[in-house]
C-alpha cells in the first residue's frame, strides 16, 4: 500500500508502507498510526515540539515532516498550552490535531487547556462542538531520567469528564489504538509508556482508508474496541493482575514467575483508564476470588483505588481476599539511581500476589 506525497520542491513521492503482519517496536508502531491518518485525511495534523525536522525527543515522528510537509507536521513553540488551545481552535475549524507533548512532567502548564476547555466544550455546547484532539504523552519510567520526565500523571486526567485516557502497553495495541484515537470524535490523552517504546512485536497493518474523490473519510469505519474494552493478556485460575501501560509487562513477568510454583494468575491489560472496562475486570475476579492492581504512578489516590472500590463493590461475595494494590510511592519521582526502588518491579508484586493467596 503506497500514498502519493509532495515534497517541498514540488516533487513526487511514493511512501511505501507495510503489508499484513509486520513486527515494529512500539514507537514505530506509533509513528506508522500517524502516517497513516496524515495519508487519508488533509485535516489531520501533527504539533508539537520538535516533532518536525528532528523527529521528536524519542523520534516518533521521525520523517513525518519530510514526508507530508511543514504545514502538515508543525513545529510549535516551547509552550504547551499554546499547543493545546491552538489545536481546540483548528479542532473548532474542523482539523484533526494530534499533539505531541515532550515529556508527561511538561503536560501541566497544558493541564487548565485541557481540563476546563477540552473536556468540558462538548458538554458545554450541548454536544454542536466536537473537539477530535490526539493528546500523545511518553509517560513513565525506566529510562534513567528524573522527575518532570518520568511522571504518571493519569489520574488527575481520568477524573476530569469529558476525557478518554488510554495507554497500550505493546505494539499491536499502540497502533490500533492510535488509528482509533485519531478517528475518534473525542478527546484523547494517549499515553505512550516511554520505558517499553523500542519493545518489538507483531503489528498487522490495517489498509489504508483512502476517501474517495469528494467524500470525506469514514471515520465511523474505524471502531473503538481497543480504546473501549480491556483484554486478557494471561488466562489464569488463582488471582487476577490488572495492570496498563509500562506495568503490563511486569504483570506478565509475576505470572509467568508464578507458574513455576505451581501458581495460575490472570492478566488483565485494562488499555482504556477512562472509562475503565469493569465487567471484564470483574468476570474475572468472580473466577479467581483474588485481585492485585499494578500501575508506576503513586498508589495513593492512584487508579487502582478505584479498581479496588469497583471490585469490592461488585464482587464483594467472590473475593476471597481484599484488593492490594501495587505501585509508586507518595513522593517525586526519585533520581535515576534509585527508580528501580520506586518502580513496582517483579518482588513487590510477587509479594502481593503471596500475601493474598495466603489470606
Amino acid at each position: 500500500m503506497t500514498t502519493m506525497t509532495t515534497t517541498a520542491a514540488g516533487e513526487a513521492r511514493v511512501a511505501p508502507f507495510p503489508v499484513g503482519t509486520t513486527a515494529l517496536p512500539l514507537a514505530k508502531a506509533i509513528t506508522l498510526a500517524m502516517r497513516q491518518a496524515l495519508a487519508e485525511d488533509p485535516k489531520v495534523l501533527v504539533m508539537g515540539e520538535d516533532v518536525g525536522r528532528l523527529g521528536g525527543v524519542f523520534r516518533v515522528t521521525d520523517g513525518l515532516q519530510a514526508e507530508f510537509g511543514e504545514d502538515r507536521v508543525v513545529d510549535t513553540p516551547l509552550a504547551e498550552s499554546g499547543i493545546v488551545g491552538t489545536a481546540i481552535g483548528l479542532a473548532m475549524r474542523g482539523y484533526r490535531p494530534v499533539l505531541e507533548i515532550q515529556f508527561d512532567g511538561f503536560i501541566f502548564p497544558a493541564f487548565d487547556q485541557i481540563t476546563t476547555q477540552l473536556a468540558k466544550m462538548h458538554y458545554r455546547t450541548s454536544g454542536r462542538v466536537t473537539l477530535p484532539i490526539v493528546i500523545r504523552v511518553p509517560y513513565g519510567g525506566g529510562i534513567g531520567a528524573v522527575e518532570h520526565h518520568s511522571e504518571s500523571p493519569e489520574a488527575l486526567f481520568a477524573h476530569t469528564a469529558g476525557l478518554r485516557v488510554v495507554s497500550p502497553s505493546n505494539s499491536a495495541d499502540a497502533y490500533l489504538m492510535l488509528r482509533e484515537a485519531i478517528a475518534s470524535p473525542d478527546p484523547v490523552l494517549f499515553l505512550e509508556p516511554k520505558g517499553r517504546y523500542w519493545d518489538k512485536g507483531p503489528v498487522e497493518v490495517a489498509p489504508l482508508a483512502l476517501p474517495e474523490a469528494g467524500v470525506p473519510t469514514a471515520y465511523e469505519a474505524i471502531g473503538h474496541d481497543c480504546l473501549d474494552r480491556a483484554v486478557v493478556a494471561r488466562p489464569g485460575t488463582d488471582l487476577t493482575l490488572v495492570a496498563y501501560g509500562p506495568s503490563v509487562h511486569v504483570a506478565l513477568a509475576a505470572a509467568a514467575a508464578a507458574e513455576a510454583e505451581g501458581r495460575s494468575l490472570e492478566v488483565i491489560d485494562l488499555r482504556s483508564i477512562s472509562p475503565i472496562d469493569f465487567p471484564t475486570i470483574a468476570d474475572s475476579v468472580r473466577r479467581t476470588g483474588r485481585c492485585v492492581v499494578i500501575h508506576e504512578a503513586p498508589v495513593f489516590h492512584g487508579v487502582g483505588g478505584e479498581v479496588a472500590a469497583r471490585v469490592s463493590e461488585e464482587c464483594f461475595y467472590s473475593l476471597e481476599a481484599p484488593v492490594l494494590r501495587v505501585g509508586g510511592f507518595h513522593t517525586p519521582y526519585p533520581v535515576a539511581k534509585i527508580e528501580h526502588d520506586y518502580l513496582p518491579g517483579l518482588d513487590r508484586v510477587l509479594d502481593a500476589v503471596d500475601r493474598s493467596l495466603a489470606f
